[in-house]
């Protein structure tokens, strides 16, 4: 005997656990804006999941609140997203902070922890799509590219970005090379005016930042008083990001599920 299908209710299908992506957080309101811009387009692409953006300074909320939030709201679990582009002080210490913090209060509340943005793919993707839009055709073999991150204290971090430069000479550009806007060398300005006095046509400016603020302003003012050609916008809600989001909670779940199945 064949049994029609059971439909079940959506109150009672295992709700998605929420994400809380946590910023860096910036006195610029641009950079709020700009992540909440990003988040919208999580959501459009990941309309099962409920996300909630926090930040760690100068911008509420704090991943903290959020997380209390949920927890008294009956949430059982949760997964927290550093939007880091990079594997630093943050992540390292700021980032476990809270989820010690919270665990000691809501010890019932399971918090899984994705991994940082970058580096990844997607992002080199998105770097383009942002060159394109500044008028640099991606892969030029005129023109040199700068990749500029925010620099960090933490060598392992400005490592990442060399490599991720070294990597993207393959994609057809003349050069590609590093630059840190604190913390470490070279800044972008010199490493500007280095690949124009080694005879490149063209040097464009790749922001390797998540949104607007002090950093990228200060890098785009530089760069083109030492003679580049082009300063890409900040990676903001680009389509490849907000991919890359939904990707790292799907990567962080699956992490527990695999331990959970051993």
């Amino acid at each position: 005997m064949r049994y029609p299908p059971v439909s079940v209710p959506s109150a009672a299908r295992p709700a998605a656990a929420p994400m809380v992506a946590v910023a860096h957080g910036s006195r610029d309101p641009r950079a709020a804006a700009t992540v909440a811009a990003l988040l919208d387009a999580v959501r459009a692409r990941r309309p099962d999941v409920p996300v909630h953006a926090a930040f760690l300074d100068h911008a509420p909320p704090a991943p903290d609140r959020v997380l209390d939030g949920l927890a008294r709201d009956g949430a059982g679990e949760a997964v927290v997203l550093p939007l880091l582009l990079t594997a630093a002080y943050h992540s390292k210490t700021d980032v476990p902070g809270v989820l010690n913090r919270v665990r000691a209060l809501h010890p019932r509340l399971d918090l899984r922890t994705a991994g940082t943005l970058g580096p990844h793919p997607l992002l080199m993707d998105a770097l383009e799509r942002r060159l394109s839009e500044a008028g640099v055709p991606p892969g030029d073999p005129d023109t040199a590219v700068v990749l500029v991150s925010a620099g960090s204290s933490d060598a392992s971090a400005n490592a990442t970005i060399a490599c991720l430069a070294r990597e993207w000479r393959s994609r057809g550009w003349r050069d590609a090379v590093p630059a840190y806007a604190s913390a470490a060398g070279p800044k972008p300005g010199e490493a500007v005016a280095g690949l124009l006095d080694a005879g490149a046509p063209r040097v464009a400016v790749a922001s390797y930042f998540l949104a607007p603020g002090h950093f990228a302003d200060k890098v785009r003012a530089e760069t083109l008083a030492a003679g580049a050609a082009a300063v890409s916008p900040v990676l903001g809600a680009a389509p490849e990001v907000a991919e890359l989001i939904g990707r790292r909670y799907d990567q962080a779940l699956e992490t527990v599920r695999r331990a959970t199945a051993v």
